[in-house]
């Protein structure tokens, strides 16, 4: 059974069938949160189909287009459109319909070996807080990302608590501090123009003696240079390595979805200056460009962890690659 044929099967609605109410609202959840890049790539894929009786150069040379423009990288563009080249000469295929079958194979694939292991979930330590640690740029959506994590394993049952090391942004440390309110976890803050790594000591004390299970920090978005925003980073992780054993425990990274191969770029220069663990990206149901994380993932070989699909607390999902390639490529055309 193709890919294709096997997501088609997987989420097929059935009335015989018991479905997994929260399963099935998860799927929904990605069909409607990749609408805009469905309609953008699912719907030239189709165009294209229908315009070419046989794929012959210029069908691979839209096909790159479409990739492109759909931010799933330039390099993995041209790398998929010339894989499925040679599958066409070599297993004699001529129908666009069935290249188009083999993209989705091929993206599969290539997620699932370039990098390690997929692990979306947060791997608690057994004995002490879990410490993780989350960078991003200003204007991602960085705070309420921190606050759905936390609202997150907050319903788990995990006890959870903020440390608010932006204190450099006007703003930022007000804007965790009322996210923790509303959650009704504890925070520790330092103020405005403080050190964050004080910030992030007392954090950790606190998360010590009082059982904390997750300590989530939050850090500066962007310094003078990026040899500043290593220093502080580099100081903020030998503090927390000297509280708490293992710490950091996770590096996330938050990129906004809608800037496109610019978050690509965000992600190459913090991991130049961080161990990143994986990415959390935002407002993918704003995008019509959802390739950027196969071009994350092929470039980088970090994992997306989380996305985001919508405004809620309960719309930051686990990542799933059935899901997102159901989601970007048929969604809810097969259930219509």
């Amino acid at each position: 059974m193709g890919l294709v044929s096997f997501l088609k099967s997987k989420f097929k609605k059935s009335d015989e069938a018991k479905v997994d109410a929260k399963e099935e609202a998860s799927r929904d959840t990605y069909s409607k949160g990749m609408e805009k890049s469905r309609k953008n790539f699912a719907s030239r894929l189709d165009e294209l189909s229908k315009r070419y009786a046989k794929v012959n150069a210029e069908y691979f040379e839209e096909l790159e287009e479409i990739l492109i423009e759909s931010d799933v990288g330039v390099d993995l563009s041209l790398r998929l459109s010339e894989r499925l080249l040679n599958i066409a000469k070599e297993e004699k295929l001529s129908e666009p319909k069935d290249l188009n079958e083999r993209l989705i194979d091929e993206m599969f694939v290539g997620y699932v070996t370039k990098g390690e292991a997929i692990q979306n979930e947060i791997a608690f330590q057994e004995s002490g807080p879990t410490v993780l640690l989350v960078c991003g740029v200003n204007g991602v959506g960085k705070t309420t990302s921190i606050a759905k994590l936390a609202y997150r394993y907050m319903k788990k049952g995990k006890k959870v608590m903020l440390v608010a090391g932006d204190t450099f942004r006007a703003g930022a440390v007000e804007q965790l501090r009322v996210w923790a309110d509303r959650l009704g976890c504890p925070i520790i803050a330092g103020k405005p123009d403080s050190d964050p790594a004080s910030v992030a000591y007392d954090g950790a004390k606190y998360a010590k003696e009082n059982n904390i299970d997750l300590l989530i920090v939050d850090t500066a978005g962007r310094l003078q240079t990026k040899a500043n925003l290593m220093q502080e980073l580099a100081k903020i992780r030998r503090v927390l390595s000297r509280e708490i054993e293992g710490a950091p425990h996770e590096s996330f990274l938050i990129i906004d979805a809608t800037t496109g191969q610019n978050g690509v770029l965000q992600a190459k220069a913090f991991k130049e200056v961080t161990d990143l663990t994986g990415i959390v990206i935002t407002k993918m149901d704003g995008t019509s460009k959802g390739g950027i994380i196969l071009s994350i993932r092929d470039e980088l070989g970090i994992p997306v962890r989380f996305l985001g699909l919508g405004e809620g607390m309960e719309d930051l999902q686990e990542f799933d690659l059935d899901k997102y390639l159901y989601g970007l490529l048929l969604g809810e055309k097969e259930n219509a």
